[in-house]
């Protein structure tokens, strides 16, 4: 089980290697886009902020006027390639997300349409990895969607496992959860996090913290009662 999702994994990394050039061409183009932006633009994340996942750098150029530091890390190196010509000052790290490990902690940390490409089974792990590498006290802030073509749902509605197309015709299996919010708050509050997620279309976003030890022991008492 393990095997076949770190093949899965892999191939995810393959297809958004091979989908860098034509990346623009596979954007979402649905109601709640605009206000997805809009929230990420308003959000409170300054210093020294780390983004996970960056890709061609939709986000990055943003986080770069904000920021004092800023370290983007993804695991293609042609993604990494397009993130750095929108925002030459960053600092860019080639790095799988599932292996990787911080050398700082950071103020605050950003990933763009990434929790969605996170299989269930490594979700716990990744958040793990968040919180490592945030200064206590640091801010969280995320923003995906929802969306799955009928024509991607070859394994199911059920399964996390979708097939992704190049206009080429090449085909790739990745992972992509239809994260519910309020299915996702919870989950994440259960993991000591307080973070709101909101919506518009098929797009949520979420910004927030982790609790205390004392606050996250407090609230798994009482919800255990």
């Amino acid at each position: 089980m393990v095997a076949a999702m770190d093949s899965l994994l892999a191939e995810q990394v393959a297809f958004y290697r091979a989908v860098a050039a034509e990346y623009s061409d596979h954007a979402i183009d649905e109601t709640g886009g605009s206000e997805a932006a809009a929230a990420i633009a308003a959000t409170a994340l300054a210093g020294d902020v780390l983004e996970l996942a960056c890709g061609p750098g939709t986000w990055t150029p943003l986080l770069a006027e904000r920021a004092t530091t800023l370290t983007a890390v993804d695991a293609s190196p042609e993604m990494l390639a397009l993130a750095a010509r929108r925002a030459p000052g960053a600092r860019f790290v080639q790095a799988d997300l599932f292996a990787w490990e911080p050398d700082r902690r950071y103020d605050g940390v950003f990933f763009g349409f990434w929790i969605s490409h996170v299989p269930e089974d490594r979700f716990d792990a990744f958040w793990e990895l968040v919180r490592r590498a945030l200064k206590p006290g640091g801010r969280v802030v995320f923003v995906d969607d929802a969306f799955r073509t009928a024509d991607e749902l070859v394994y199911g509605e059920d399964s996390e496992r979708i097939r992704r197309r190049l206009n080429d015709g090449s085909t790739f299996d990745i992972v992509k959860v239809p994260r519910e919010p309020a299915a996702l708050e919870r989950r994440l509050s259960a993991l000591g996090w307080d973070i709101r997620v909101s919506t518009a279309g098929p797009f949520y976003w979420g910004e927030g913290t982790a609790f205390s030890q004392e606050t996250h022991r407090d609230a798994v008492d009482t919800g255990s009662r």
